[in-house]
């Protein structure tokens, strides 16, 4: 994530003073890179000015509490805003440097990161959480980056960040499961990803314009029991995969518009 907002930062305008990495050779090797990509400076801790006004903390969750205290006695904190990225804890992990005069704040993008790809961050939605005067600092970033803007309260930040979760990393998830239940039809794992595109797009089109109820579709809406104990059955030389067919079908029998829906319960139920 520090990579992408870090290049999103400059492309919208932002002076990057310096990025500043930890000791170990790895993370100096790729913070190097990247602070010759956007035109900046690479330090350790130990060597940083920390003379930004902003200064946003890309680091590790277990991570975010250790780097504000470290970062605590090297500089003068009044007047600075800081910020981290976590989408699951609040900004109460920067304490230390809140204690020090710091304003504090967790501006987290709803958005997937991966090594390959720098996602555009337009229209892409930030959760902010904080102090009043570090909130404002960080929905301008937010804006320019061309993002908006929601509030998240502190208790709310771990159901938010599972609601992330289950928007990504755990679709993903469903993905490659689909991929092994292919394989079971002779289906590559590669031929599945490009066969499964047009169906997955449609899905989610149908799902942005209609919502869940309008884009459901398949033996469950039509009560068609009959078809879901084949794919149970055939599903039992795959015991993940089947616990995973069992547990969205059952969401989709307390969420989802279904018909026959006792009958289906029941033959869930024996499996």
């Amino acid at each position: 994530m520090g990579t992408a907002l870090t290049l999103s930062l400059r492309r919208a305008g932002y002076t990057i003073d310096e990025i500043v990495t930890g000791r170990q050779s790895s993370s100096r090797a790729r913070a190097a890179l990247l602070a010759r990509k956007v035109q900046s400076q690479c330090r350790t801790i130990a060597h940083a000015t920390l003379s930004a006004d902003v200064v946003w903390l890309c680091v590790p969750d277990a991570e975010i509490r250790r780097c504000a205290r470290d970062l605590r006695a090297r500089t003068d904190w009044h007047a600075k805003t800081v910020l981290h990225s976590s989408g699951a804890l609040a900004s109460d992990e920067l304490d230390a440097l809140r204690r020090a005069g710091a304003t504090v704040a967790s501006l987290h993008p709803l958005m997937t990161f991966v090594s390959a790809s720098v996602p555009s961050l337009d229209g892409v939605p930030f959760a902010v959480e904080g102090d009043a005067k570090a909130l404002g600092v960080a929905t301008t970033i937010a804006r320019d980056l061309g993002g908006s803007v929601f509030p998240i309260s502190k208790k709310d930040k771990p159901a938010y960040h599972a609601w992330g979760s289950f928007s990504s990393p755990l679709l993903v998830a469903l993905l490659v499961t689909a991929e092994e239940v292919a394989r079971t039809a002779g289906i590559s794992s590669r031929a599945a990803r490009r066969r499964m595109l047009p169906i997955l797009q449609q899905t989610l089109s149908n799902y942005a314009k209609y919502g869940a109820a309008e884009a459901f579709s398949g033996p469950l809406i039509r009560g068609d029991v009959a078809t879901i104990s084949k794919h149970l059955e055939v599903l039992r030389r795959l015991p993940l995969a089947r616990a995973v067919y069992i547990a969205l079908a059952q969401a989709a029998l307390h969420k989802l518009p279904v018909s026959r829906r006792m009958q289906s319960a029941k033959l869930l139920d024996q499996f």
